[in-house]
């Protein structure tokens, strides 16, 4: 396996030398990756992330905090607002649309676990709002006595567009519409 993990730096005591992820990323792109995978993002950054995701860099992921799909768009429209990037906030919406392709939501349950919660798809744009179609959600349905969470994973039933581009990137097409 080829990969090269890369790491942000704090300043010195003079203030020099930081390195920070939008460093990373764009040094990243010097290196012709496959793909990038950020372990999170927290500003501005985003957008370089957007701009390689959207020049040939597919299956690059990131993490960030949000209390659910939709909140995850807005949040990485205010990460790339923060930053110095002067563009339209309909312009960014639209990058975002174009380069994120799933948005996979972990939440810590309340017995402590970690479960994946949904999987929502980005479509697109419809004027100047993002759309998305959940896809797979967790359903509660019960607790053990020793208090866990008991629930399923469940498909909404919709055909994902993104489909046609996993069958490209090599996934099994029965796989993946059984799963369905």
């Amino acid at each position: 396996p080829h990969w090269l993990p890369l790491e942000t730096r704090p300043p010195n005591l003079e203030g020099q030398g930081a390195i920070t992820i939008g460093d990373l990323v764009k040094n990243a792109l010097r290196m012709r990756p496959d793909r990038i995978i950020l372990g999170e993002i927290r500003g501005a950054e985003c957008f370089d992330l957007l701009a390689a995701m959207n020049t040939g860099h597919d299956g690059s992921m990131c993490t960030l905090h949000a209390n659910s799909p939709r909140e995850c768009l807005g949040r990485m429209e205010n990460m790339i607002l923060m930053g110095d990037i002067k563009i339209p906030k309909e312009a960014i919406s639209r990058q975002i649309a174009e380069s994120v392709d799933l948005i996979v939501q972990v939440k810590r349950l309340r017995d402590g676990s970690r479960r994946t919660t949904n999987i929502t798809e980005v479509i697109g744009m419809e004027g100047d709002v993002i759309v998305t179609q959940e896809l797979f959600k967790f359903e509660y349905l019960d607790e053990s006595e020793d208090g866990k969470i008991i629930g399923e994973f469940r498909a909404s039933g919709l055909r994902p567009y993104t489909l046609e581009k996993a069958r490209q990137f090599g996934f099994d097409q029965a796989y993946l519409e059984a799963c369905l």
